[in-house]
């Protein structure tokens, strides 16, 4: 035998020997469950299906536990009184910035000097926030009006017909691009706004490439192919995101701006700071488009639903001082002032955002429990929570927690409901799905504005219905995350050709679908 194969024999022997070695719970821990596997542990039952196998985990353990996944020890908290806890603790002892930065090398190739991303989110707060916030608002109405209304313009008469995930995701992604990247010129005109749609549509399709593969990609689980079509897709991105080809670009948002300074002062080069622009068009478009087609999707599967919404929106259009075709904004104060499509977005999000808030231990620690138990955690230990499994699917908070009900987060008065119970006490985390704490969502105003200016544009100016009515509901796919570990989880579903819609009929009462 010679010394190279025993020296392989060697590693293989100690490489077993270090896999099979078991890690013994202490005095104070969390229960520990292994799994039977060395080193993957539950690896394969968490990708496959991280619901079910962490509701058995629940079920077997209670609602605190640590189990092995893929050599990495994961301690699951599933306590929703517990999380404030966890979500404001400092970085010094829980973070989530090693893991983000970890998501942001491996899927989208961006490497930025000196990157902190506390440093980050204070400078980007304040153009998401007041007048910026109303900026970006009447933006996207705009560029909803050019792509969506434009768009069914040049397809001509007649009804259209296309699958509901890419109606909801590619107008939704094209005008937010647009209202965060910048138009073509100012001031507007029809061919203007011709290449607005085009030069948008191409940004969707190519981002909508990437964005399938990019569950595989973060798994590492590409195939040959799969990754030279990456290879293609990013590139073509990189150029069309590059901030030359920006540069040009009229009506810019003060996010791209701050963003691409904050970049320039990091000391990005110009190729760094393209990629660095896809991550965050994927980081805030990602999100609404499949949010968008979850809450249409519900409501043409709800009639009484449907019928409310369009109620509160006719009687906005009652006191509109013009008519629906006429209007180039929706005011904030009418935004607000929407608590039936508020509680129908919220039910919505309920049932199908699933964020898994992460944390990384940095130091040993003690977990306080809101019952008054108290938990050690291991340093280099991973936490995670999610909130998708309880509260939002907890059958002690929600009646029926798998059943849509619009009105769920409506008091009898018509006001908003809050007051959510478990364990006989109020929850203050009663709904998670713009995550939390220190890692809670920046852009969840301008989101929120943005689906429901969508469905506000969907329902008054097009005709929308599904070719197969009676075909069920699709599940909710969990393993399409491409960052299950990530704050903000995206929410999607299995597209099916039996849903795919009939839109903007022309010859609808509530008016042409076309532009102004």
């Amino acid at each position: 035998m010679s010394w190279a194969v025993l020296l392989g024999l060697l590693a293989a022997l100690l490489l077993l020997l270090l896999l099979s070695r078991r890690r013994a719970r202490r005095p104070g821990e969390p229960p520990l469950d292994l799994g039977s596997i060395p080193w993957l542990g539950y690896a394969l039952e968490f990708g496959k299906d991280a619901a079910s196998f962490l509701t058995r985990m629940k079920e077997k353990h209670g609602d605190i536990f640590t189990v092995l996944v893929g050599g990495r020890h994961v301690t699951v908290l599933l306590d929703p009184h517990s999380y404030e806890t966890v979500v404001w603790e400092p970085r010094s002892k829980l973070d989530f910035h090693a893991y983000a930065v970890f998501l942001m090398e491996r899927i989208f190739d961006v490497q930025l000097p000196h990157y902190n991303p506390s440093d980050e989110k204070a400078k980007m707060k304040p153009t998401l926030l007041h007048r910026d916030l109303q900026a970006l608002t009447e933006a996207m109405y705009t560029n909803l009006c050019t792509v969506l209304l434009g768009d069914t313009t040049e397809a001509g008469s007649g009804w259209q017909e296309m699958g509901l995930l890419d109606f909801s995701y590619s107008f939704m992604l094209r005008a937010g691009y647009l209202t965060l990247y910048g138009v073509e010129a100012l001031p507007r005109t029809p061919e203007s706004q011709a290449q607005d749609r085009i030069h948008s549509a191409d940004v969707f399709h190519t981002f909508r490439q990437l964005d399938l593969l990019l569950p595989k990609l973060a798994r590492g689980s590409l195939s040959v192919g799969d990754k030279d079509q990456v290879c293609k897709v990013k590139g073509h991105l990189w150029k069309l995101l590059s901030p030359a080809r920006l540069a040009p670009r009229a009506h810019r948002s003060s996010w791209l701006d701050s963003y691409l300074q904050h970049l320039e002062e990091m000391g990005a080069s110009e190729e760094m700071q393209a990629r660095a622009l896809v991550l965050q068009l994927w980081a805030t478009q990602g999100n609404m488009g499949p949010a968008a087609f979850w809450l249409l999707l519900f409501l043409l599967k709800n009639p009484e639903a449907l019928a409310a919404v369009r109620g509160e929106l006719e009687q906005i259009l009652l006191q509109a001082e013009q008519p629906v075709s006429q209007m180039t904004t929706l005011p904030q104060k009418v935004l607000d002032s929407m608590p039936v499509l508020d509680s129908v977005l919220s039910e919505t999000l309920r049932l199908t955002a699933a964020p898994f808030i992460t944390r990384e231990v940095m130091v040993d620690l003690a977990l306080p429990m809101a019952d008054g138990r108290e938990f050690t955690l291991r340093r280099g230990d991973r936490l995670l929570l999610f909130p998708f499994l309880s509260p939002q699917k907890d059958p002690e908070v929600y009646t029926d927690p798998e059943v849509f009900q619009y009105d769920r987060f409506l008091n009898p008065d018509g006001t908003e409901k809050k007051d959510f119970y478990k364990d006989g006490k109020r929850l203050k985390n009663y709904s998670v799905p713009w995550g939390a704490g220190h890692n809670q969502c920046l852009g969840r105003a301008y989101a929120t504005s943005s689906i429901k200016q969508f469905v506000f544009l969907v329902l008054t100016r097009c005709d929308l219905e599904l070719t197969s009515p009676d075909a069920e509901i699709p599940e909710f796919d969990l393993s399409s995350s491409p960052c299950s570990s990530h704050d903000i989880h995206k929410s999607r579903g299995r597209q099916s050709r039996s849903r795919r819609p009939h839109c903007w009929a022309p010859t609808s009462r509530r008016g042409h679908c076309t532009s102004p």
